[in-house]
């Protein structure tokens, strides 16, 4: 059994991410950058929050009122720790392409701690308390995302103050980081588990046919007692 799941990890690449090719790409640094972003403003765009700003000398009055929804501060605000935000994602490798990044652990890894709770050794070259730090794939995500972030900085303000009708993922990484060759992940889209919905199609399945044969029991009892009588 540890032979096993060592192995099984390998093939997964969950543990490390020693291969270039298994880091994220471009893409995908901006296609997440631009959805924590979005995420960020969304939660404050309905604010009714008054700033005001600068100050009248020798009064101490603020002489500019200005929405905090259209602000600069709530730009900031959102900016300041959006890279940071990428540490909450996992790799989940039983998903392909960019899907592969999600918030939440990953079935194998779920699987893994259920069976070292069932008394399993399990043996990833780490400690059990570990298991859950940023992998090496989303911890360069991160980096990379600062780095982005610093190289486009004025076009998000951009996009922040004068394009917000376009969605930042179109604007920002369609029209300024990627070119149309690198642009694939933008199309990909989670769709949800498709384990998980065959086995609810399975079980409904298996529950109607089910019901159907303890309908027919039922007109066999049924023809069974108008026979007796």
């Amino acid at each position: 059994m540890k032979l096993f799941i060592v192995t099984l990890l390998s093939v997964c690449g969950l543990v490390t991410a020693s291969d270039d090719d298994r880091l994220p790409n471009k893409c995908e640094v901006c296609k997440f950058l631009t959805v924590e972003l979005q995420d960020a403003l969304q939660k404050t765009g309905r604010s009714k929050e008054v700033l005001e700003l600068g100050e009248v000398l020798g009064t101490g009055k603020r002489r500019r009122k200005i929405k905090y929804n259209t602000s600069e501060t709530r730009l900031t605000e959102a900016i300041d720790d959006i890279c940071q935000r990428i540490l909450q994602y996992s790799v989940h490798a039983e998903r392909p392409g960019s899907l592969r990044y999600a918030k939440g652990a990953s079935q194998t890894m779920t699987t893994l701690k259920n069976l070292v709770h069932k008394g399993v050794k399990v043996e990833l070259g780490l400690p059990f308390e570990l298991w859950d730090e940023p992998s090496v794939e989303v911890s360069d995500m991160k980096k990379q995302c600062e780095k982005m972030l610093e190289q486009f900085e004025d076009v998000v303000e951009d996009w922040y103050f004068n394009h917000q009708d376009q969605r930042l993922e179109n604007f920002l990484c369609e029209t300024h980081v990627l070119e149309t060759s690198e642009q694939e992940c933008l199309n990909e889209m989670w769709k949800g588990d498709v384990g998980k919905k065959l086995g609810a199609e399975e079980a409904e399945s298996d529950g109607a046919e089910e019901e159907e044969e303890k309908a027919n029991d039922g007109k066999e009892e049924e023809g069974k007692t108008h026979e007796e009588l």
